[in-house]
């Protein structure tokens, strides 16, 4: 788990290094938003992924929360 953190802190890193680099430029076009949305859903789908036991425990609790009241 400890080496899931590092990985997550390093890709974090890279990432705050990128939004840096676009937002100094200008003129963005709809590339780089494209590119960016992409990453955004590929770092959901692998944390999805990664997290779907602990995901799928805490949908139970909240869904037998929801059915106690």
């Amino acid at each position: 788990m400890k080496r899931i953190n590092n990985f997550y802190f390093y890709l974090l890193a890279k990432w705050s290094t990128f939004l840096g680099k676009l937002k100094s430029q200008k003129g963005q076009g709809t590339t780089e938003y494209a590119i960016l949305v992409g990453v955004l859903a590929v770092i959901a789908i692998i944390a999805i992924t990664l997290f779907k036991d602990k995901l799928a425990e805490l949908w139970n609790s909240i869904q037998e929360g929801i059915n106690g009241l």
